[in-house]
């Protein structure tokens, strides 16, 4: 029998795990106390709070404290405290901070109401939902695919796109997703901007222009969508040619390399050749205009002083013809090295070798400069001071006669 049957007896006292005795203030049978009870304990708690909220008993009670009436509803003092707690609860919701970096948009029953900026606000949830994000951090991500060229080759084209989100109202409400909806913008843009291109164009130096073409081109697909978000840059990396033929897309490479640098080298070589060619040139055009300058020059002075002499000539014909023939010989003179000698009735002639003389006076100088600079010297006035003997021997020859 268990120790909580009715009709036990004592036994039912003894079988008792509690250690015996009554519940409820009764006999302890052996200075045993049992554990309080529970409903007793739950029944006093909720007459110290009813009577701390005013609440009245319904019905009459034992001497017990037990409610002899029907039972009761949740007191009043629950719903207070309830609806407090409750009210903090959506107070601590409602308030929020708004950053200096970000924005909010508030949506009142489903609709647009508001757009707040940093600062702290307060909005009624549920009747208003917030949507609350940074509005000037650049996001980023990146995209690779394989596309096909304007002259049919394929090429995978790595890039990276950085974007910000400039109208906060359109990235909420006028597209579902719209990052996703950037992915596939991008996309498309890209495969247009690589489909109008070569493929020499694409693995080498139109990498930044695609990029330029491409941020203009996916800009135009967002602002078209309403999506909320400004591209701020597009960087095409290091196109490649597919694993398979990555080989020959090297070799390619290399050749197109190899191209350039020839062409520069040619450049370099005509832009040496071509300036030093055209100083040349513009120095015979120097040389020939200055040439041509000290022959009129010349030919004028030459004129003018033949004008002259014919004056001259008119006034004193025979002093003149004896000036001009002793300037002539001097001339003719001056210029030889050899000098025939005869004197007046005297059929030998003398022979002076100037140049012999001038060279044996070269050769002896070799043994010191000293006394070749003496020959030298002696050697040219021998053929200073002989034309003018010669002038003086022919005026006293004439003034004899």
């Amino acid at each position: 029998m268990a120790w909580n049957e009715p009709g036990g007896g004592n036994n039912s006292n003894n079988q008792d795990p509690w250690g015996g005795g009554n519940r409820g203030g009764g006999d302890n049978r052996g200075g045993k106390q049992g554990p309080p009870d529970l409903d007793e304990a739950l029944r006093k708690l909720q007459d110290s709070l009813n009577g701390i909220f005013g609440n009245k008993k319904s019905g009459g009670s034992g001497g017990n404290g037990r409610r002899v009436g029907g039972g009761q509803g949740i007191p009043r003092g629950v719903w207070i405290i309830g609806g407090v707690l409750l009210f903090v609860f959506w107070l601590f919701n409602a308030i929020y901070m708004v950053d200096e970096q970000e924005q909010a948009v508030i949506l009142r029953l489903g609709e647009y109401n508001r757009t707040v900026e940093s600062g702290l606000h307060v909005y009624f949830p549920p009747f208003e939902k917030k949507f609350q994000r940074n509005v000037t951090a650049i996001r980023s991500y990146r995209q690779q695919g394989q596309m096909l060229t304007e002259d049919e080759n394929i090429v995978e084209v790595p890039l990276a796109v950085q974007y910000r989100i400039s109208n906060l109202e359109n990235f909420v409400l006028k597209v579902e997703d719209p990052e996703t909806s950037l992915r596939h913008a991008t996309e498309s843009a890209l495969r247009h901007v690589v489909g109008s291109t070569p493929m020499h164009q694409v693995l080498t130096e139109g990498r930044e222009q695609m990029g330029v073409e491409t941020t203009e081109r996916l800009q135009r697909y967002l602002d078209a969508y309403e999506t909320g978000i400004t591209v701020v840059q597009v960087n095409i990396e290091s196109a490649q040619a597919p694993a398979e033929v990555q080989d020959a897309f090297d070799d390619v490479i290399r050749a197109r390399e190899d191209e350039v640098r020839e062409r520069n080298l040619a450049e370099s070589y005509a832009n040496s050749v071509i300036p030093e060619a055209r100083g040349q040139a513009q120095r015979l055009l120097e040389e020939a205009n200055g040439y041509r300058q000290a022959v009129v020059a010349r030919a004028q002075g030459e004129a003018e002083r033949f004008n002259l002499l014919v004056g001259e000539y008119r006034q004193a014909p025979e002093v003149m013809r004896e000036r001009l023939y002793i300037e002539t010989l001097q001339d003719v003179l001056s210029n030889t090295s050899k000098i025939m000698v005869s004197g007046e009735g005297n059929s030998n002639l003398l022979y002076l070798p100037i140049d012999k003389l001038m060279q044996q006076g070269g050769s002896t100088g070799t043994s010191s400069s000293g006394s070749q600079s003496a020959g030298t010297a002696t050697g040219a006035d021998a053929s200073n001071r002989i034309p003018v003997q010669l002038q003086q021997r022919d005026l006293r020859s004439r003034e004899a006669r």
